[in-house]
Protein backbone atom coordinates (compact mmCIF):
# COMPACT_ATOMS: atom_id res chain seq x y z
CA UNK A 1 0.00 0.00 0.00
CA UNK A 2 1.50 3.34 -0.99
CA UNK A 3 1.90 6.26 1.43
CA UNK A 4 -1.11 8.21 0.09
CA UNK A 5 -3.36 5.19 0.39
CA UNK A 6 -2.19 4.61 3.98
CA UNK A 7 -2.89 8.22 4.83
CA UNK A 8 -6.32 7.98 3.19
CA UNK A 9 -7.10 4.89 5.24
CA UNK A 10 -6.06 6.63 8.45
CA UNK A 11 -8.28 9.64 7.76
CA UNK A 12 -11.19 7.43 6.76
CA UNK A 13 -10.97 5.33 9.95
CA UNK A 14 -11.01 8.48 12.08
CA UNK A 15 -13.97 9.84 10.11
CA UNK A 16 -15.91 6.65 10.80
CA UNK A 17 -15.04 6.92 14.50
CA UNK A 18 -16.19 10.55 14.54
CA UNK A 19 -19.57 9.47 13.17
CA UNK A 20 -19.94 6.92 15.95
CA UNK A 21 -18.95 9.59 18.48
CA UNK A 22 -21.64 11.89 17.03
CA UNK A 23 -24.23 9.17 17.57
CA UNK A 24 -23.02 8.70 21.15
CA UNK A 25 -23.18 12.44 21.81
CA UNK A 26 -26.70 12.60 20.42
CA UNK A 27 -27.79 9.73 22.68
CA UNK A 28 -26.36 11.54 25.70
CA UNK A 29 -28.06 14.85 24.82
CA UNK A 30 -24.94 16.72 23.73
CA UNK A 31 -26.58 17.88 20.53
CA UNK A 32 -24.20 20.69 19.57
CA UNK A 33 -21.28 18.33 20.00
CA UNK A 34 -23.03 15.67 17.90
CA UNK A 35 -23.46 18.22 15.11
CA UNK A 36 -19.79 19.20 15.25
CA UNK A 37 -18.61 15.59 15.32
CA UNK A 38 -20.83 14.80 12.32
CA UNK A 39 -19.20 17.67 10.42
CA UNK A 40 -15.76 16.41 11.37
CA UNK A 41 -16.68 12.91 10.23
CA UNK A 42 -17.70 14.10 6.78
CA UNK A 43 -14.69 16.38 6.44
CA UNK A 44 -12.28 13.59 7.30
CA UNK A 45 -13.72 10.92 5.01
CA UNK A 46 -13.78 13.38 2.12
CA UNK A 47 -10.17 14.33 2.78
CA UNK A 48 -9.41 10.60 2.76
CA UNK A 49 -10.70 10.43 -0.82
CA UNK A 50 -8.46 13.29 -1.87
CA UNK A 51 -5.42 11.74 -0.19
CA UNK A 52 -6.17 8.48 -2.01
CA UNK A 53 -6.10 10.47 -5.26
CA UNK A 54 -2.63 11.83 -4.52
CA UNK A 55 -3.29 15.11 -2.72
CA UNK A 56 -0.65 15.87 -0.11
CA UNK A 57 -2.42 18.43 2.12
CA UNK A 58 -6.04 19.51 2.08
CA UNK A 59 -6.47 22.74 3.99
CA UNK A 60 -10.17 23.53 3.79
CA UNK A 61 -12.74 22.60 6.45
CA UNK A 62 -15.67 23.11 4.08
CA UNK A 63 -17.53 19.89 3.38
CA UNK A 64 -19.23 21.63 0.46
CA UNK A 65 -15.89 22.61 -1.05
CA UNK A 66 -14.53 19.10 -0.55
CA UNK A 67 -17.54 17.49 -2.26
CA UNK A 68 -17.07 19.92 -5.15
CA UNK A 69 -13.42 18.98 -5.51
CA UNK A 70 -14.25 15.27 -5.40
CA UNK A 71 -17.05 15.89 -7.90
CA UNK A 72 -14.36 16.63 -10.48
CA UNK A 73 -13.53 12.91 -10.61
CA UNK A 74 -16.67 11.38 -9.03
CA UNK A 75 -19.77 13.05 -10.46
CA UNK A 76 -22.03 11.07 -8.12
CA UNK A 77 -20.97 13.31 -5.22
CA UNK A 78 -23.20 16.09 -6.57
CA UNK A 79 -26.14 14.44 -4.76
CA UNK A 80 -24.46 15.31 -1.45
CA UNK A 81 -24.73 19.07 -1.96
CA UNK A 82 -27.50 19.64 0.60
CA UNK A 83 -25.79 17.39 3.15
CA UNK A 84 -22.52 19.26 2.68
CA UNK A 85 -24.22 22.63 3.14
CA UNK A 86 -25.99 21.45 6.29
CA UNK A 87 -22.68 20.38 7.82
CA UNK A 88 -20.88 23.56 6.78
CA UNK A 89 -23.68 25.48 8.49
CA UNK A 90 -22.85 24.01 11.89
CA UNK A 91 -19.05 24.15 11.70
CA UNK A 92 -18.66 27.59 13.30
CA UNK A 93 -21.89 27.82 15.30
CA UNK A 94 -21.24 24.60 17.23
CA UNK A 95 -17.75 25.71 18.21
CA UNK A 96 -18.04 29.33 19.29
CA UNK A 97 -20.61 30.72 21.77
CA UNK A 98 -20.40 34.17 20.19
CA UNK A 99 -21.36 32.87 16.75
CA UNK A 100 -25.05 32.66 17.67
CA UNK A 101 -27.13 35.83 17.76
CA UNK A 102 -28.45 36.75 21.17
CA UNK A 103 -27.29 35.26 24.43
CA UNK A 104 -27.62 31.54 23.67
CA UNK A 105 -24.74 29.08 23.74
CA UNK A 106 -24.41 26.27 21.19
CA UNK A 107 -25.60 23.80 23.85
CA UNK A 108 -28.79 25.83 24.27
CA UNK A 109 -29.32 26.43 20.55
CA UNK A 110 -28.92 22.99 18.97
CA UNK A 111 -31.45 20.23 19.62
CA UNK A 112 -31.98 16.54 18.86
CA UNK A 113 -33.52 17.29 15.47
CA UNK A 114 -30.42 19.25 14.43
CA UNK A 115 -28.09 16.50 15.64
CA UNK A 116 -30.02 13.73 13.91
CA UNK A 117 -30.08 15.67 10.63
CA UNK A 118 -26.32 16.25 10.80
CA UNK A 119 -25.70 12.61 11.61
CA UNK A 120 -27.82 11.51 8.63
CA UNK A 121 -25.89 13.89 6.38
CA UNK A 122 -22.53 12.65 7.63
CA UNK A 123 -23.64 9.02 7.32
CA UNK A 124 -24.61 9.58 3.67
CA UNK A 125 -21.23 11.15 2.96
CA UNK A 126 -19.34 8.40 4.81
CA UNK A 127 -21.22 5.69 2.96
CA UNK A 128 -20.52 7.17 -0.46
CA UNK A 129 -16.90 7.91 0.42
CA UNK A 130 -16.43 4.34 1.65
CA UNK A 131 -17.84 2.87 -1.56
CA UNK A 132 -15.62 5.15 -3.61
CA UNK A 133 -12.48 4.25 -1.65
CA UNK A 134 -13.18 0.54 -1.98
CA UNK A 135 -14.18 0.81 -5.63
Amino acid sequence: MDANRKEADRWFRQGERDLESARNSCRSGDFEWACFQAQQSAERVLKALLYARGHRKVLTHSVFELTGEIGRFEASFAVLKADAKRLDGVYITTRYPDSIAGNLTPSEYFDREDAEACIRSAASICEMAGRTLKG
